[in-house]
């Protein structure tokens, strides 16, 4: 049976879980029709780029001022709620634009609530993980984030199938929303000191926590940036898979819903065989996307199927197990700063090795899969090479 204190760190990851999922149904939601919508505003294509590069660059390139805030603040609810308002809040809005700039600032907002309110929702589901396994308790909340990850550009869908207004699918998110804020209240009211759930530091392993200057912590982020850097980014492979048709247009969509399912259920794997092998469970992730970039590019369907769940298996693994490693390796009072480092360096890596890889693919295809399978065994070695 679970202890009295084991059973309210699950209800609060549980909490949280459902938080996401409300909250990835709405902006996910948004998000996988947004550009048809600007283009009915009357946006150009690289205005369009303009607002997703603008928008990335906030969401990640912020998010460690706010982690480092988070450990000054030491209230990670007074950046947790105003982060997700400001977030689910301009979604539905997006259903009054009447011209693209107000829906590009409009996207811009939601973009920034999530540098606020992530490492601050990253630092407090560390402290509930820390009593049921952190790989675990990461690993139950990304499986409830993928849902409305998913589930969200499916209703989009049904619902532009069903009537063709984009106003009123904007505007029925606003029910998803309040229903992320209503369980975001109810989470503040019950847990409103989630740091005294963690009893002792999470996981203190052969070699304790310390601070986020610490060399075994940097070496940690080198390995992270190498390794989401060396990730082939669905958008270039869906772009790839259009240019040679190997499968049909409306196949493309339904490969990425399936990864993110492997994403969900990959994640729930990844937590459970870190919480019992530890930091050495890490190493499958260069391992998984190395294999995932010749296959992915193969010109051969089978292998394409292969390939992206592999794909799904590195994005559930990199959004459980490399953020539930923070705690074994930072300690609590530098938590949000070690949080805003790690989502700072994986956005840099992100768009770096996006961008690399997109430069390659107009020279050569073997460029691509090169570039990939180079980076990811460099980051091996710095793993191997980190310190237990």
């Amino acid at each position: 049976m679970l202890t009295s204190n084991r059973q309210r760190a699950l209800r609060l990851i549980v909490l949280f879980g459902m938080v996401s999922l409300m909250a990835d149904v709405t902006y996910e939601g948004a998000r996988s029709i947004l550009g048809p919508y600007l283009a009915l505003l009357g946006a150009s294509g690289a205005i369009v780029g303009m607002i997703s590069g603008i928008g990335e660059l906030i969401s990640y390139g912020l998010r460690p001022l706010y982690g480092y805030l988070t450990d000054r603040l030491r209230r990670p609810w007074l950046l947790t709620i105003p982060g997700y308002a400001m977030s689910v809040l301009a979604v539905p809005l997006l259903a009054l634009a009447r011209a693209w700039p107000v829906a590009a600032a409009l996207t811009l907002i939601e973009r920034l609530g999530k540098a606020v309110r992530t490492p601050a929702r990253d630092t407090m589901l560390s402290y509930a993980a820390s009593e049921i396994g952190p790989g675990k308790g990461f690993g139950l909340h990304e499986a409830l984030d993928q849902i409305g990850a998913v589930g969200g550009p499916l209703v989009m869908a049904l619902i532009l199938q069903l009537s063709g207004r984009y106003d009123l699918a904007f505007g029925i998110l606003l029910i998803p929303a309040l229903l992320t804020l209503g369980i975001l209240i109810a989470a503040r009211l019950l847990y409103p000191t989630p740091q005294h759930l963690e009893a002792s530091p999470a996981d203190p392993g052969k070699a304790p926590p310390k601070g986020t200057a610490d060399p075994r912590f940097r070496q940690y982020l080198v390995f992270v940036a190498l390794s989401v850097a060396g990730l082939v980014p669905f958008q270039l492979l869906s772009f790839h898979l259009k240019q040679v048709r190997i499968v049909a247009d409306p196949v493309i969509p339904a490969l990425f819903a399936a990864a993110m399912l492997v994403d969900a259920a990959a994640g729930l794997l990844f937590g459970a065989l870190y919480d019992r092998f530890g930091l050495r469970v890490l190493v499958t992730i260069p391992a998984f996307s190395a294999v995932a970039a010749p296959l992915v590019f193969s010109g051969y369907p089978p292998l394409l199927l292969i390939g992206v769940m592999l794909w799904g298996a590195v994005i559930g693994g990199q959004e459980t197990i490399m953020r539930a490693a923070i705690p074994s390796l930072v300690v609590r009072e530098e938590r949000g700063t070690a949080y805003g480092l790690f989502n700072g360096v994986y956005g840099l890596a992100w768009f770096l090795g996006s961008a690399a890889m997109g430069a390659l693919y107009d020279l050569s295809l073997g460029g691509v899969i090169a570039f990939a399978i180079g980076m990811e065994l460099i980051a091996l070695s710095v793993f191997l090479r980190m310190p237990r």
